[in-house]
């Protein structure tokens, strides 16, 4: 506008000069000024216009740029208050500015004073986070800037606190967010430990519930079951905790059911009641139960408690109540039970005999006080100068808390001890004891007391009676005359340590004291003790302590000088046949070693001679030799049996033990006896059934056994007589037997057949050293069997051996039986064969 009003005047000025000068230079002057004026008024009023053109419009801008100031000031506020609602640093990047670092910087940078660059330190990873940490979140952020790749990576600083750091691209910008997170991990910590110490709680309760008996259980809220332990399943006879809910089994009925739901309805309504009992079939049997349940948020839990012993007791413990009560009828004591209204609730038969009371005024259950009056009017009860004190001090019992005890002194002369004993329900016991005759009986023993003490001083033999407290109660004159005690001494009842002391002076005899202290005062059972006593005058005495009712001991002392005398004479002479019997077994047992090689070179040498082989004999030398041999094997045998006794004596024989077939043993035992057999003309009948079967023992010692006895029933028949041999067996034992019809033997005879060097010819032809028999019943006894011996005067003898077919058995003491068969006592001669076996 200024530039064309300028040009305007130029324009007018030059019009000017190329006019005609008709006018002066004054004229010229004021056109040029009113010009320059009306140029300048253009241009100022062109000007005003514009200015207030843009006045407007800048205005205009100004509201808007003020407006849009203000809405980024309260976006940016928001963005603060964000910012810094948690602890947290956020860093920015664009490709071309420094990053930019926002937040509380103290999360990083802990206790330092900020300085230049303070805030770009967060960066320096390594500076305040572990070196793992750094390393990785340093290479996130690399590929963050270059990339675009987000991250979240949890980190730990130097100081064990934990941050989170997310990094992801915003706007081409490359946005680093780190938050502090040790807080919520701690909460996090606090509630996994919470939620794992609930779970352990869950699992002990779990383990604790199917440890009980009872059954237990969960339903859910429509009443189906969702948890029951293992009582549960067993109860309802399930294969699993599953199987039993999917199946939904259930314990109880519906009715039953229906009535732990009323019931637990009723409870939650605020009534009292007990719980159900309710009758179900808990595996495989009826029980009773006692059920309780219960509602929860989730639904309903329950128990059920096995009361079906409980009732048993309650029905035993009714029945031993009425057993009570009939017990209490029978009691000869009176017994009378009040209740705490002082009535009368029970009574038995002594009590309603005691008073001569009518049973229809007991059974309308009068009062104690009742009672008392109906006695007094009666005249049953002691006049009391004042009947009301002694009513109300007999009753004052119902308030006493021990047992009382009184005397009643009746009109008829009975005395009665009344034990008043207060109920723990309330109401009272009365026990009514007539104890007339215990008092008459009393008296009666403290005279008979006095009689006895009497009587003990007269006795010769010295004794004495010491209390449950170790003092000296009695003691006769011989006592102490024995003793030489000062009468003093024992009127002052002396202890048992201070007799024992003036004691010991006439018998220094310390066991035998202490026995007898220990037999007084000792805290050991009290049983009888006995001991010997010398006193230094050579009297021997024998000293017995006998316990007595009421913790007292009685001391008797008897004079046996003569019999120790005697017994020390027999005593010294039984030790001297001892020696000599041990000098016998002994000289016998050398004896039989040193024989033993000379007898066998004999018996060697004589076979030789029978032989022949050094020389041709005559008859005679020949009848010689034969002579020797059989002397030489009688010997032999004689030594050898002397050897078993010694080995069994010296507990060295052993039974070699094996499977022995009887009847070959029998044969075998037959056959070493068959010459004499046909010397002597008997005959040998054999009784050996052919199942007889075996037995584990030793077989040598058994044809032994055998052979003696064979030996034996031969020696003692006459010619032509007969020997009988027999085997049985039965479920336990063996039996064989041996029998001949020769001459018996007395009773005195037979009592020591078995003893060694026994012998008795009974006038036979018979000789021996008397070992046969003893060593028959020594190899019986080895295997556990015993011997039987049956014999009389012109009627034979009859040897039965009995072997346990069980080798572990015990030999048994019952009567052996007869092993012959129906018609053995005759028995017919027939020709060898299993069963039977004759010989000539």
């Amino acid at each position: 506008m200024g530039a064309l009003a300028l040009t305007m005047a130029s324009a007018a000025l030059a019009e000017l000069s190329d006019a005609p000068v008709v006018h002066s230079a004054r004229e010229i002057h004021s056109v040029a000024a009113l010009a320059i004026f009306g140029g300048l008024v253009a241009f100022a009023v062109i000007l005003s216009l514009l200015h207030l053109y843009e006045r407007n419009r800048w205005t205009r801008r100004e509201r808007e740029l003020a407006a849009a100031l203000d809405v980024l000031r309260g976006a940016h506020d928001r963005a603060e208050m964000l910012l810094n609602a948690e602890r947290q640093i956020i860093v920015t990047w664009d490709r071309r500015s420094e990053p930019v670092v926002e937040g509380d910087i103290s999360l990083a940078i802990h206790g330092e004073r900020p300085t230049s660059g303070y805030a770009r330190r967060v960066l320096a990873f390594g500076t305040w986070l572990v070196a793992a940490d750094a390393n990785a979140v340093e290479a996130a952020v690399e590929t963050l800037r270059s990339r675009g790749t987000s991250f979240t990576l949890s980190l730990r600083t130097q100081t064990s606190r934990s941050i989170e750091a997310h990094g992801q691209a915003v706007a081409g910008r490359a946005l680093l967010r780190l938050r502090e997170t040790s807080q919520e991990r701690s909460e996090i910590a606090d509630l996994r430990a919470t939620l794992e110490e609930t779970r352990r709680g869950l699992s002990t309760l779990s383990g604790l519930l199917d440890a009980i008996p009872q059954p237990v259980w969960r339903r859910s809220r429509d009443g189906s079951l969702s948890w029951v332990n293992a009582a549960y399943v067993a109860a309802v006879e399930a294969e699993s905790r599953e199987a039993a809910l999917d199946a939904g089994l259930e314990l109880f009925d519906r009715p039953a059911r229906e009535t732990i739901a009323r019931e637990e309805a009723a409870r939650s309504a605020g009534l009292t009641r007990s719980l159900p009992r309710l009758s179900a079939i808990v595996a495989g049997s009826r029980r009773m139960l006692d059920v309780f349940e219960t509602s929860l948020d989730t639904g309903r839990v329950g128990i059920a408690i096995d009361v079906s012993e409980l009732e048993s007791v309650r029905a035993d413990l009714q029945r031993q109540m009425n057993a009570n009560v009939r017990t209490l009828d029978q009691l000869p004591t009176a017994v009378a039970m009040f209740d705490v209204s002082q009535r009368l609730i029970f009574h038995n038969a002594a009590y309603r005999q005691l008073w001569d009371l009518d049973q229809a005024f007991l059974d309308g259950r009068p009062s104690d006080g009742e009672i008392l009056d109906h006695l007094r009017a009666e005249r049953k009860l002691e006049e009391q100068a004042d009947f009301r004190g002694w009513k109300q001090q007999v009753l004052a019992a119902y308030r006493a808390v021990e047992a009382n005890q009184t005397w009643w002194y009746l009109p008829d002369g009975r005395t009665l001890r009344v034990v008043a004993d207060p109920n723990p329900q309330g109401g009272l016991t009365y026990l009514f004891d007539d104890v007339s005759d215990h008092l008459n009986a009393e008296s009666r023993y403290n005279a008979l007391r006095r009689l006895q003490a009497e009587t003990l001083d007269t006795l010769a033999e010295p004794v004495a009676v010491f209390g449950a407290d170790g003092r000296l109660t009695l003691a006769n004159r011989a006592f102490h005359t024995v003793w030489r005690l000062d009468p003093a001494m024992v009127e002052e009842r002396p202890h048992v340590d201070a007799v024992i002391a003036a004691c010991r002076e006439l018998a220094p005899a310390e066991e035998a004291w202490l026995d007898i202290r220990d037999a007084v005062v000792g805290l050991e059972s009290r049983t009888a003790r006995e001991c010997r006593i010398e006193v230094v005058d050579g009297t021997v005495l024998d000293c017995a302590a006998q316990p007595l009712p009421e913790g007292a001991t009685l001391l008797t002392l008897i004079d046996i000088t003569a019999s120790v005398n005697v017994e020390r004479a027999l005593t010294e002479k039984n030790d001297a046949l001892v020696k000599a019997a041990q000098l016998r077994d002994t000289f016998v047992h050398h004896v039989s070693y040193e024989l033993r090689s000379p007898l066998t070179n004999i018996i060697g040498f004589t076979q030789l001679l029978g032989d022949e082989t050094v020389g041709a004999l005559n008859e005679r030398q020949r009848e010689y030799a034969d002579h020797i041999m059989r002397s030489s094997a009688a010997l032999l045998v004689i030594i050898n049996d002397i050897l078993d006794l010694a080995s069994i004596d010296a507990g060295s024989l052993e039974l070699q033990r094996e499977e022995v077939d009887i009847q070959a043993t029998v044969e075998a035992a037959v056959r070493g006896i068959e010459d004499r057999l046909a010397e002597s003309s008997i005959t040998l009948v054999l009784d050996v059934p052919e199942t007889i079967g075996s037995v584990h023992a030793d077989g040598k010692r058994v044809r032994q056994i055998l052979f003696n006895l064979l030996s034996n029933a031969v020696g003692f028949s006459e010619a032509g007589q007969r020997v009988e041999v027999h085997a049985r067996r039965n479920a336990q034992d063996l039996l064989l037997s041996v029998r001949d019809h020769g001459r018996g033997m007395p009773p005195e005879i037979a009592d020591s057949v078995f003893n060694r060097f026994e012998s008795h010819t009974l006038g036979t032809r018979h000789r021996g050293v008397g070992l046969g028999l003893s060593i028959v019943r020594s190899f019986v006894e080895l295997h556990g069997g015993r011997v039987h011996l049956e014999t009389a005067p012109g009627e034979g003898t009859c040897v039965t051996c009995t072997f346990p077919l069980d080798p572990n058995s015990k030999p048994r003491r019952d009567p052996i039986p007869d092993v012959r068969p129906a018609g053995a006592m005759e028995p017919t001669a027939s020709p060898m064969r299993k069963t039977g076996l004759t010989v000539h």
